[in-house]
C-alpha cells in the first residue's frame, strides 16, 4: 500500500519495519480528540476562505460519520498507515473521496499530534479532579464519624501521642487537596493550542490559530511554532503531579495494610476490596491497597522515562517523541482505577473502635501530657521531660502504665503532681486539650471538616 507521504520513496518498508515504527496500536486512544481537532481545523479553513464552503461541509460530514463509528467501535485501523492521524485521513478519503485530502491543508502531523494530546489531557485531568473530590468526600464522611475516636499516633512507627482518628484521616484530605490544586493549575498549560504551528515553522496559508483554539476550548495559542510542536512539558507536569498523587495514595495504602493486620486490628476492609488465599482459608488480604502501592512504581517510571526521552532532543520534532504517549495513557489509566478503588475502600471500611481504645489505653502515648502538666505548673520543660522519662522507666520495670501508678509514687517524683493528674492522663482528655490551630483537638477537627466541606462543595 502506498503511504500518504510516499511520493519521493522508491521502496516500501517490510511489514516488520512498519510494525516497529507504527504507533496505531496505542495512539488510537486519541481518535476522538483527533477528530475534534480536525473538525475545528476545517471549520477554521472555511472561515478563512482557504477551503470552499462546499468542500468544508463535505469534510465535516465525513468527520462526523467517522466520529459516530469511532464511538461505536466500528473503525478499523491499519499498521501500514502508521498512526491515528494517517489512519483517519485514509478513512476520510475512503468515506468522501479525494476532497478528504484537503483536510491536511495548513497543518502537519507534528502540530496535529500535539493538539490531540493537549485535548486528551484537558479531558482526562478534568475527570481526575472529579475523582479526587469524590475520594475527598469519602474521607470527610469517615473522619466526621470518628472525630472523637481516639487512636495512638505514631512517629518512627512507635506510639507517640493519642490523636483523633478523624484528624489522622483528614491528613490525606489535605494531601489530596494539594494534588487537586496542582492538577487544576496544570490546566493553564494544557489548555494552549499548538494547532497551526505546522511541522515547525508555521504555514504560508492565512490561517486563524486563535479561532481554531477557541473552537477547541483552549484559552490561548503557543506564540512560537517550534515550541508548539516540541513542547511536552505539559505531559511531564501531569506525570509529575500524578507521581505525587500516587505517592500519597501509596502512603495511605501502607497504613490501610497495617491497620487491617491482626497486629493492629484498627479497621476491616469490605470484602469487595479484599481477596483470600488459595491455600490458607482464614486469610483476608488487602490486595487492592497493595496493588495501588505497587502501581505507584509504574507511574514514577513513566515520568522518568519521558524525562529521559526528552533530555537530549534537538528542536523540533523527532521520532523519539512517539514515546511520549504510552506512559501518559498508562498513568491516566492507573489514576482513574486507583482513585475509585481507594474511595470505595475508605467509604466502606469498618473502624474497630474497641481495638483502638484498647491500644491507646495500653501504652505510654500520654507521657507528654505529664510533662506538659509539670511545665504548666512552673517546672522547666527539660526537667519535666526528665521526671516523666524516669517515671516511664519505673512503669516498665513494674509492668504498669502511667495512669496505673499510685499517687504517692507520682508525688515522690514531683510534689507538683496532684490527684487531677489521672484526668489529665486520659487519652480523651489528652486529645481534647490539643486545641491549637490545626491540632488534633476535637473542636479543631470539626473546624477543618468545615473548611474541607467548603472546598469540595
Amino acid at each position: 500500500m502506498t503511504k500518504l507521504w510516499g511520493g519521493r520513496f522508491q521502496k516500501t518498508a517490510e511489514q516488520w519495519v512498519d510494525e516497529f515504527g507504527a504507533s496505531i496500536s496505542f495512539d488510537q486512544k486519541l481518535v476522538l480528540e483527533d477528530l475534534q481537532g480536525s473538525m475545528a481545523h476545517v471549520t477554521m479553513l472555511s472561515s478563512c476562505k482557504i477551503l470552499p464552503q462546499q468542500d468544508a461541509d463535505l469534510i465535516l460530514s465525513g468527520l462526523q460519520t467517522l466520529q459516530k463509528k469511532a464511538e461505536n467501535g466500528e473503525l478499523e485501523y491499519s499498521v501500514s498507515n502508521e498512526d491515528i492521524h494517517l489512519n483517519l485521513e485514509k478513512l476520510l478519503i475512503d468515506e468522501i473521496g479525494p476532497v478528504g485530502g484537503k483536510l491536511h491543508t495548513g497543518r502537519s502531523r507534528n502540530d496535529q499530534v500535539a493538539t490531540d494530546m493537549h485535548l486528551y489531557l484537558k479531558n482526562r485531568v478534568t475527570e481526575i479532579i472529579e475523582l479526587i473530590e469524590a475520594f475527598q468526600s469519602a474521607i470527610v464522611e469517615q473522619a466526621e464519624t470518628h472525630v472523637e475516636t481516639v487512636v495512638p499516633g505514631y512517629t518512627h512507627l512507635q506510639r507517640a501521642q493519642p490523636i483523633s482518628f478523624g484528624h489522622h484521616l483528614m491528613t490525606y484530605f489535605w494531601m489530596l487537596q494539594r494534588d487537586k490544586e496542582r492538577m487544576q493549575e496544570s490546566l493553564k498549560r494544557i489548555e494552549v493550542s499548538p494547532l497551526g504551528a505546522g511541522a515547525m515553522s508555521g504555514t504560508s496559508f492565512p490561517i486563524d490559530r486563535e479561532l481554531s483554539a477557541e473552537l477547541l476550548g483552549f484559552s490561548g495559542v503557543y506564540q512560537n511554532s517550534l515550541d508548539a510542536v516540541s513542547d511536552r512539558d505539559f505531559i511531564l507536569e501531569f506525570l509529575s503531579n500524578s507521581s505525587m498523587l500516587m505517592m500519597h495514595l501509596s502512603r495511605f495504602a501502607e497504613e490501610i495494610i497495617l491497620w487491617s493486620s491482626e497486629e493492629f486490628r484498627f479497621i476491616e476492609l469490605d470484602d469487595t476490596f479484599s481477596t483470600g488465599s488459595s491455600i490458607m482459608p482464614q486469610k483476608k488480604n488487602p490486595d487492592m491497597a497493595e496493588l495501588v502501592r505497587g502501581k505507584t512504581g509504574r507511574v514514577y517510571g513513566n515520568l522518568f522515562g519521558l524525562l529521559t526521552t526528552l533530555k537530549g532532543l534537538p528542536l523540533a520534532y523527532n521520532k523519539d517523541m512517539q514515546e511520549d504517549k504510552e506512559g501518559m495513557f498508562d498513568t491516566v489509566h492507573t489514576l482513574m482505577g486507583s482513585l475509585p478503588i481507594f474511595e470505595g475502600m475508605i467509604r466502606t471500611m469498618n473502624v474497630n473502635t474497641a481495638s483502638m481504645e484498647k491500644a491507646v489505653n495500653s501504652d505510654f502515648s500520654n507521657a507528654t501530657e505529664l510533662a506538659d502538666y509539670l511545665a504548666a505548673k512552673g517546672m522547666p520543660f527539660r526537667e519535666a521531660h526528665d521526671v516523666t522519662g524516669k517515671l516511664v522507666f519505673t512503669c516498665i520495670q513494674r509492668g504498669y502504665y502511667l495512669k496505673d501508678l499510685p499517687l504517692e509514687d507520682l508525688q515522690a517524683a514531683s510534689t507538683l503532681i496532684e490527684d487531677d493528674i489521672y484526668e489529665t492522663l486520659l487519652p480523651q482528655t489528652a486529645v481534647k486539650r490539643r486545641n491549637s490551630l490545626g491540632g488534633t483537638g476535637f473542636d479543631q477537627v470539626h473546624h477543618q471538616l468545615g473548611l474541607a466541606k467548603k472546598l469540595i462543595g
